[in-house]
């Protein structure tokens, strides 16, 4: 096979191995393979629509290009002596059917929009992948919640014992922000969802291409308004990135909590043993390796969107070859995140949570002192600062029996809460971490019927989002059909 046609008209001599190395694509174009080849029967039956190219040239194209999406693209095509794998296709092509009716499939376009259109279209389809497992992920979430709205376990701030809240409570938190990832991701596919075919090198062609023909066939709502924007901007990369690097901060926070609490002194919860790992050389331990490694995995992902913000933070219009560079770190991005949202579902749907144990520490650290606090507000009067500072004085001394209260209230704040009709049994229900749940009523509050209301809520809208998804996935499975399908009728 010839080496790289591309250069053969403009540029002399041979190069190194070590530059054709550099200047290739091709690990990050095995993503886009499948993608390119529809790319192409779509612009071939555009350029024969249109009468661009004759029947004859472009059935025997079509053919070829049929076979290589039966069968996959030759090895050949992705050597690395082609900068990328559109070259080392059409190199393949030209072998198959000659130059004479190979070399014309690339009438009135360019790599730039093809490679655009080519990624586009698989992030997509990687999209719509994640927001499936998102919703899996959120359907498990809810799921559990419901059935611990009355699981009482302790809350924290700044990693201490803060105030009682229940395991639904705590659950339907991340739900949320998984939920918001979706909306996040929906909007950018929105974006996304525009075709650049047709832009050529940034200022269009001078072919009459039918440009909503060819954005129609390959699933696109639309083509790209600008032709220079089309081919020369990854700000949806970016938005992808920046989607994914929220959604895994997330994930991570949510892994540093099953870490935390399968730890003995925690004791919150148990992962089931396909999750962890055991030391090479102490028998004893489990160890949360997947969460651990998920943990790792956001660092990834952040790291792909820095690159890729740096690498185009400072490129003129239009296309640029730096622009190369940012493929490799969006599939990076998007895989470590399409790999974690499933394992962290699977995750969480085996564990074992351990509500006995979560009861038992939802009172320590006085996580009841603002009910208390509260009850002396409520209840007799005090403005909350007095209450407050009557409250803190007694945790320094070390309980809050009526006793240690009666002298906090002299000391703190020159009265007595015994004369204010306070009573040790109030002081046991006030402080009760059931009773401090179940007075949090109020929207978002951590009460059964709150929580078990808000997962109702949450179904719902978890209902018209799956419909989205799957609605997407059928129509853009369709869209390729009928495009093959298309392309199998010419080529006949």
């Amino acid at each position: 096979m010839r080496t790289d046609q591309i250069r053969e008209g403009r540029l002399a001599g041979e190069r190194s191995h070590d530059i054709e190395r550099f200047l290739a694509s091709m690990d990050a174009d095995r993503w886009i393979a499948r993608a390119d080849l529809l790319v192409d029967m779509a612009h071939l039956l555009g350029l024969q629509r249109q009468g661009i190219i004759e029947d004859a040239p472009a059935r025997a194209l079509m053919a070829a290009l049929l076979d290589f999406y039966d069968h996959g693209l030759p090895e050949a095509a992705f050597d690395e002596r082609f900068e990328d794998v559109h070259a080392g296709k059409e190199a393949c092509l030209i072998e198959r059917v000659g130059e004479d009716v190979g070399g014309r499939l690339h009438i009135g376009r360019s790599r730039n929009d093809e490679v655009a259109t080519c990624i586009r279209i698989r992030l997509k389809e990687e999209i719509l992948g994640l927001l499936s497992s998102l919703t899996d992920l959120r359907r498990t979430l809810l799921d559990i919640a419901a059935a611990h709205t009355e699981s009482v376990m302790p809350g924290f701030t700044h990693l201490q014992h803060a105030q009682p809240t229940t395991l639904a409570h705590h659950l339907l938190g991340y739900e949320q922000g998984f939920s918001r990832d979706t909306s996040r991701l929906r909007e950018a596919y929105a974006r996304l969802d525009v075709s650049p075919l047709g832009s050529a090198a940034f200022a269009s062609t001078g072919y009459p291409l039918d440009r909503e023909y060819t954005a129609g066939l390959l699933g696109f709502s639309r083509p790209a308004p600008n032709s220079m924007d089309a081919v020369a901007s990854r700000d949806f990369v970016i938005e992808v990135l920046a989607d994914a690097a929220t959604c895994m901060t997330t994930v991570s926070r949510l892994c540093e909590e099953l870490v935390l609490w399968s730890t003995s002194f925690a004791g919150f919860v148990r992962l089931d043993d396909a999750y962890c790992s055991s030391s090479s050389i102490m028998p004893q331990k489990k160890n949360p390796d997947v969460a651990e490694i998920m943990r790792a995995k956001a660092g990834t992902v952040a790291g792909s969107l820095a690159a890729a913000i740096t690498i185009t933070k400072a490129l003129p219009m239009s296309y640029n070859r730096d622009l190369q560079e940012v493929t490799p770190h969006l599939w990076r991005g998007i895989e470590a995140t399409r790999e974690s949202v499933p394992l962290l579902s699977g995750m969480i749907a085996t564990a074992v949570f351990d509500t006995e144990r979560m009861a038992a520490e939802a009172g320590r650290g006085f996580s009841t002192a603002t009910d208390l606090a509260d009850a002396l507000v409520r209840d007799y009067g005090l403005p909350f600062r007095t209450a407050h500072r009557i409250i803190g004085r007694a945790v320094r001394h070390g309980s809050l029996d009526l006793d240690t209260l009666e002298t906090a209230a002299r000391e703190a704040a020159g009265i007595s809460v015994l004369e204010m009709g306070l009573t040790q049994e109030k002081i046991d229900t006030v402080l009760d971490p059931r009773h401090a749940v179940a007075a949090r009523k109020i929207i978002g509050g951590p009460a059964p019927e709150t929580a078990a209301a808000q997962i109702e809520v949450q179904r719902g809208t978890l209902a018209g989002e799956t419909a989205w998804v799957n609605e997407r996935e059928t129509a853009l499975s369709r869209a390729f059909e009928a495009l093959v399908i298309e392309a199998r009728r010419f080529a006949e």
